[in-house]
């Protein structure tokens, strides 16, 4: 049977998840703050603000799916709250409460501190070093405290087309790794991602929280190398860690269990195939 979904934040991730969808015949909502996107087949779309619900107000009745991706305008905690926090709210204020099935709230692993080489998975408890993920970490919970049943998708590191910032800096020379620490890296292509949140959406009783992740963690290094050799330039320099990301290795066991399976499950091969394209 298909759904009814409401895509709000309907960047590249959202356009990618949203023609998933009406490609297996739900019928698709996509909501951008912008102008709208023409040629998208089959989706439908709506221009909104989620931090001015007076933008809200004619929503479309009987939507059963709620999938929240927005991107914030700014990167400080005030435009993060107004949007993750104060915007879910705005939405599910003006949405059909009585038709409203599922909400997927997509999160982010910054809601992770500092865990060296251990596993993670969803069983570890948050500890956000950051704002971002603090912040997310609040939505996450006020969304867990509302009657409508909700999961969420912490995803890792995206990459892939469009996506070409660690390309562009390794072959400017503009990039350290650190070496004599290992950091550990988490990695999902931008399709396995939209594939990800398409396959909860899916799912007939989906656990509240996954990791969005492929199978294969690598040490920071290990991964900046390989790419640069793919590159054909020289690896990059020692130096210090990425700040305010801690190392771990995540887990995808939950995900990997509930009958998904990633496109792209070592970066190593997706960075290949994008430097081949």
């Amino acid at each position: 049977m298909s759904a009814r979904v409401l895509v709000a934040g309907c960047g590249d991730v959202g356009l990618r998840l949203a023609q998933r969808l009406r490609a297996r015949g739900d019928e698709v909502w996509a909501m951008r703050r912008s102008a709208v996107l023409p040629g998208r087949e089959g989706i439908q779309w709506l221009q909104g603000d989620l931090t001015r619900p007076e933008t809200l107000c004619h929503l479309p009745h009987h939507i059963d799916q709620l999938v929240y991706l927005p991107t914030p305008d700014a990167r400080d905690r005030e435009a993060y709250r107004a949007l993750f926090v104060g915007g879910l709210c705005h939405l599910l204020d003006a949405m059909d409460a009585a038709a409203l099935q599922r909400v997927v709230l997509v999160s982010s692993t910054a809601v992770y501190g500092e865990h060296g080489d251990r596993w993670v998975d969803e069983d570890t408890p948050a500890d956000p070093p950051g704002f971002n993920g603090a912040v997310l970490l609040e939505a996450e919970r006020w969304l867990g405290a509302q009657p409508v049943p909700s999961t969420v998708l912490r995803l890792a590191g995206l990459y892939g087309p469009g996506r070409l910032h660690l390309l562009d800096r390794l072959r400017e020379g503009n990039v350290r790794v650190p070496r004599v620490v290992p950091h550990w890296a988490n990695r999902i292509h931008v399709d396995d991602a939209a594939g990800a949140i398409a396959h909860v959406l899916s799912l007939p009783d989906p656990a509240p929280l996954y990791l969005g992740v492929d199978d294969t963690p690598l040490r920071l290094d290990v991964l900046y190398d390989h790419v640069a050799h793919l590159l054909g330039v020289a690896e990059p320099a020692g130096g210090a860690p990425p700040a305010g990301v801690g190392s771990k290795r995540l887990s995808n066991a939950r995900l990997r269990a509930s009958g998904f399976q990633p496109r792209w499950p070592d970066a190593r091969e997706g960075y290949g195939a994008l430097i081949r394209t």
